[in-house]
């Protein structure tokens, strides 16, 4: 399972990447695997504000609909209109083409709420070991 270390992880599989303030956000390899074939993406509009852990957006895919969640603060700046015409994108590039909102955070100090590459490897892992049948929705 691919896992970028210059990302920031939350334990609901969310990714940022920040770089100058802004903070690129998508899901994991993970949660799209679970979700199987996403098939639409609620995009939040441009302007948005968002609180750290607060929904963000929804998709849906053939298994279920699932929320995703703001790993920073801050205010919505872009949203990737390619997801609205081809959400699979979340399931065949999510980690690039598939990023999901830009947003300007406000507060640098969040970060220390999110996990590191290693940190969300370890999570992972302890997922496999609990068996418990964690999904992304929880």
């Amino acid at each position: 399972m691919e896992i970028i270390e210059r990302f920031l992880y939350t334990k609901e599989h969310e990714w940022v990447n920040i770089e100058d303030n802004i903070g690129t956000v998508g899901i994991t390899e993970y949660a799209q695997s679970a979700l199987g074939d996403i098939t639409y993406v609620e995009l939040p509009g441009v302007d948005k504000e968002v609180e750290q852990f607060e929904q963000l957006l929804s998709v849906e895919s053939v298994k279920s609909a699932s929320d995703i969640f703001s790993p920073i603060s801050g205010r919505v700046i872009e949203v990737n209109e390619d997801l609205a015409d081809d959400p699979s994108i979340l399931n065949r590039y999510c980690y690039d083409k598939g990023w999901i909102v830009k947003i300007e955070m406000v507060d640098e100090d969040e970060t220390s709420n999110l996990l590191t590459a290693d940190e969300y490897r370890n999570y992972l892992a302890s997922l496999d070991r609990n068996d418990t049948g964690d999904s992304v929705e929880d």
